[in-house]
């Protein structure tokens, strides 16, 4: 759909794939190729999840379909993503499936009031330190992952998943008209079939969709006990998914020099997990990817590509769903291995990177990944990430508040007062052997919070305490209103 100015009136335009048959072509081409590199994906991270191939190939259907009429940024895709499986399989190893689908529900419905509560507009306080780290965190979980699979198996395991590496690190080389983790799928399926070579395949992880999802409700009990237990993975599948679907729609923001309505977007995914969940998927959200192949590989630009992505990957699997069960699990690990590899952000590492880039971002970037790989949470290792960061930050902005002594009369406040830095302003001045009168000049500064109030409030009462006066001047309009309000009601200094 052709791209409107946010500030025009709403009203329908006619899709530029309706009048191009060129670009009806590209969206449609674009579609397939990335319903035919959904299908391995989704498979993969269902097994990552501990549920049934079905669950995440229905949650890709869903998503898609759903997201290509409700999100803001149209060509983006969503579908299961390996970030909402890692949330989530906790929750599947100790209840079960039912108990996953009701935290997608909630888990959308989260988003929904998010989006409302404009949670978009705080996507700009989340330093880049904890994106890098997030996906980075992402990556190493990915590949940990597999490990399982690669542990007590058949030796030719390990050969098998060998080639499929090659055949998807070499491939791009020589052509990008097919993906290349299907090529390895198909091959790699072909060879243990001619072959007869027994090895785990994807029929052994759980049974295939034969028939269309169904909607109905989860069999749980509707309890304070069973809000207590999905809550916390509800609110891990909010934020984790917000949090990937805007750094994606960032990204094709970027790529496409077109802007996208992120609250629209950040409320749509909540509609898509919500029905995801109802028609028994396992939610999701947007896939960096994927969303690549889509914009980047195929050229897509409109909400029909989204749409078929959707709609061919259900006609692919319900029709095929023998052929994929025949699938072996090496061709998978090998396809989880290379999204891990290619969703790491080596750059970041780099020793290049790691000599100029200041102390407090590798902090923060490490803080993010440890958090994420020792709670196994992306929410907690975010949260903690920010966290890390706002502390950090304060330290450093805590440092640019100086006081100095301009005559006997007159000191001058440079720099910002706020929590952290106005701690230590009360020990700047000399109370005993100042004049009777002292003017502190504020023009330099600007008074953040209470916490400056209150400082200021002790300066006063430490010079009157000796008999002395104590003019504070300079205030600019905003810093005078807060201190006319708060001054001498803090407690401060009394």
């Amino acid at each position: 759909m052709s791209s409107q100015s946010p500030a025009a009136l709403p009203r329908w335009s006619r899709p530029s794939w309706l009048s191009s048959p060129r670009v009806l072509r590209t969206e449609v081409l674009a579609g397939l190729v990335v319903a035919l590199a959904l299908i391995p994906e989704a498979i993969s991270f269902s097994i990552l999840a501990g549920v049934d191939p079905r669950v995440g190939l229905f949650a890709s259907f869903t998503m898609a379909v759903t997201i290509a009429f409700t999100g803001g940024r149209p060509a983006m895709i969503s579908a299961a993503t390996g970030a909402i499986a890692l949330v989530v399989a906790p929750l599947v190893t100790s209840h079960g499936l039912d108990y996953l689908i009701a935290a997608v529900i909630l888990g959308g419905l989260l988003q929904v009031v998010l989006a409302m509560l404009g949670v978009a507009k705080l996507m700009r306080f989340i330093p880049r330190s904890v994106m890098v780290g997030f996906v980075n965190a992402l990556a190493i979980l990915i590949f940990t992952a597999q490990v399982p699979h690669l542990i007590g198996v058949p030796w030719l395991v390990y050969p098998l998943v060998a080639v499929a590496l090659a055949i998807m690190f070499l491939l791009p080389r020589v052509t990008t008209a097919v993906p290349a983790p299907l090529v390895a799928i198909v091959l790699l399926t072909a060879f243990t079939l001619l072959t007869h070579l027994t090895v785990p395949t994807v029929g052994d992880e759980g049974a295939l969709p034969d028939s269309l999802p169904a909607l109905g409700l989860p069999d749980i009990p509707f309890t304070l006990g069973t809000l207590q237990v999905i809550a916390p993975y509800a609110l891990g599948i909010a934020l984790v998914g917000l949090m990937e679907s805007l750094m994606t729609a960032k990204l094709v923001d970027d790529i496409t020099d077109t802007h996208s309505d992120k609250t629209r977007e950040s409320w749509g995914q909540g509609v898509a997990n919500i029905v995801t969940g109802f028609f028994g998927g396992m939610g999701g959200c947007a896939m960096i990817g994927q969303t690549m192949i889509n914009v980047k590989a195929s050229g897509a630009r409109t909400r029909l590509s989204t749409f078929l992505a959707g709609a061919f990957l259900l006609v692919l699997v319900v029709a095929l769903g023998d052929v994929v069960a025949l699938i072996p699990m090496a061709a998978l690990v090998a396809v989880m291995i290379i999204v891990s590899v290619g969703t790491f952000d080596w750059h970041s590492i780099a020793p290049a990177t790691l000599r100029r880039m200041p102390a407090g971002e590798i902090i923060v970037m490490l803080v993010t990944v440890a958090g994420t790989l020792v709670t196994h949470n992306l929410a907690i290792g975010v949260v903690l990430g920010v966290l890390a960061a706002m502390v950090i930050f304060a330290r450093r902005v805590a440092h640019f508040a100086a006081v100095e002594k301009i005559d006997d009369h007159t000191y001058r406040v440079r720099g910002e007062l706020f929590f952290a830095s106005s701690n230590d302003l009360v020990y700047q001045f000399d109370y005993a052997g100042d004049p009777d009168h002292v003017v502190i000049d504020l023009s330099g500064t600007h008074v953040w919070d209470a916490s400056s109030v209150a400082a200021l409030d002790a300066i006063t009462t430490k010079y009157r305490q000796r008999g002395k006066t104590a003019e504070i001047t300079g205030l600019n309009e905003a810093s005078a209103r807060m201190h006319d309000t708060l001054a001498g009601q803090l407690g401060g200094g009394h």
